[in-house]
C-alpha cells in the first residue's frame, strides 16, 4: 500500500464525496481523484465505483476505510495530541522529598497535564526508562548510550546520622536502618550489623534514627538545621552526582520537554 494516498481515500470515504475531501485537503478535485487511483494501482484493488451522481465504496473498499480510519485515530492519539499525554516520572525517594518538590510544584502551577510519579531504587530505575515504563528519571547513574542520554544537575552528599553519639569504628553494633540491600552501610562498614531495618521511604529511616531506634546514611539535602541529630562527614562515603535521563528524541515530545526546561532553567 502506498500511505501517501491514504487521506485522500478516507475523506472521499467519509465524505461519499470527491468536491469535500478536496476542500479538506485544500487540493483540487482532480488531484484527489488521482491519488485514490495511485492507491488502488499500488493494492491492485478497486476501491471506489465513480458514477457521476456518488461515490459507492467496493466490499474491498469498505474494509479497508474501517481499518484505515482506526489507524488514522491512533495515529493522531500517538502524533497529535500532545496536551493529553500524561508524564511519566520515576526518582529517588531522598530527592523526591525535598530537591523536587519546588520544580513540581511551579511545573503544576504551568501546566495541567496528568502525572505519574514512582520511587524506585537505581536498578529498577534504570530498567525503567530503558524500556519506556518512565518519561523521566532522577538518579545517581549517569546513562549514555545510543537509548538514553543523562544530564548531571548537583552533586548530591551523604552523611551517617544517628541520635546519639556513636563509635565510627564499630558500626556493625548497632542497629542499621536502610533503604535497600544495596545501601551504603554496608559499604562503609568492615561487617553487618545483626539487626538491620529495610524500609524504603525516607521520612521513616529519619523517624527512626530520631527515635533513637538505629543508625543510617541518608543524603544531607533531607536534613533540616532544627532536627536534634549527630551527623558524621565520612570520607568513606560516596558524594554521587545527581542525573536527570530522558531517552535520545531527535525532537523530544512536548509532554517531556515542559519538564525538562523547567529543571534546566537556572
Amino acid at each position: 500500500m502506498d500511505y501517501r494516498y491514504l487521506k485522500a481515500f478516507l475523506y472521499t470515504a467519509e465524505y461519499a464525496s470527491f468536491s469535500k475531501a478536496a476542500q479538506k485537503l485544500k487540493i483540487a478535485q482532480s488531484a484527489v481523484s488521482r491519488q485514490i487511483k495511485l492507491l488502488e494501482e499500488s493494492l491492485d484493488e478497486e476501491l471506489i465505483m465513480r458514477s457521476s451522481k456518488k461515490v459507492l465504496l467496493t466490499t474491498k473498499g469498505k474494509e479497508l476505510y474501517l481499518v484505515a480510519k482506526q489507524f488514522d485515530e491512533m495515529t493522531d492519539e500517538i502524533f497529535q495530541k500532545e496536551e493529553k499525554k500524561p508524564l511519566r516520572i520515576g526518582i529517588l525517594n531522598g530527592l523526591l522529598k525535598n530537591w523536587f518538590t519546588p520544580y513540581l510544584t511551579k511545573y503544576c502551577k504551568k501546566y495541567s497535564r496528568e502525572l505519574s510519579i514512582h520511587i524506585e531504587d537505581q536498578p529498577q530505575l534504570k530498567a525503567g526508562i530503558e524500556d519506556g515504563r518512565y518519561d523521566i528519571t532522577f538518579s545517581t547513574d549517569n546513562l549514555q548510550s545510543e537509548l538514553v542520554s543523562s544530564l548531571k544537575l548537583f552533586r548530591e552528599k551523604l552523611v551517617l546520622i544517628s541520635k546519639e553519639e556513636i563509635e565510627l569504628t564499630r558500626l556493625e553494633q548497632y542497629r542499621w536502618i536502610v533503604f535497600s540491600h544495596g545501601d551504603n552501610l554496608y559499604k562503609i562498614s568492615k561487617k553487618p550489623s545483626d539487626t538491620i531495618i529495610t524500609v524504603d521511604s525516607i521520612d521513616t529511616i529519619l523517624n527512626l534514627v530520631k527515635n533513637n531506634l538505629g543508625i543510617a546514611v541518608v543524603p544531607d539535602h533531607v536534613l533540616k538545621k532544627s532536627e536534634n541529630l549527630q551527623i558524621y562527614n565520612l570520607k568513606s562515603l560516596p558524594n554521587s552526582d545527581i542525573y536527570m535521563t530522558t531517552l535520545n528524541y531527535k525532537h523530544m515530545p512536548a509532554h517531556i520537554r515542559e519538564m525538562t526546561t523547567i529543571i534546566s532553567a537556572k
